[in-house]
């Protein structure tokens, strides 16, 4: 423990940021974990909905610090690409297979 009375204020400041920055961070991870979940179960209506959330909860810790820009910017297209191939996947109609014709040659 430091003697310091400048220090003890520091690691007062420090421990009081410290759990502030955990609670956002782990508020984001929950979206993101909330989108991938319903990317998982195909449910691309509510994915496109949560990932507004998500998106927004990283641009707030982006903002305030909490996390790189770079690494923000990253997560979220990641997650849009995610949300994209589901609500891609559920729009387009599979693919109907075709009997190819061989031609023969003479």
């Amino acid at each position: 423990m430091s003697k310091i009375s400048s220090a003890k204020k520091a690691t007062r400041t420090a421990e009081r940021k410290k759990l502030h920055n955990k609670a956002i961070r782990s508020a984001t991870k929950t979206h993101i974990t909330r989108v991938e979940k319903l990317v998982q179960s195909n449910d691309a209506e509510a994915a496109k909905k949560e990932v507004v959330v998500a998106i927004s909860a990283l641009d707030r810790a982006a903002k305030r610090k909490v996390i790189h820009p770079n690494t923000a910017a990253r997560r979220k297209s990641r997650l849009m690409k995610k949300v994209n191939k589901t609500a891609l996947a559920s729009t387009v109609p599979a693919k109907t297979k075709t009997k190819k014709t061989a031609k023969k040659t003479a």
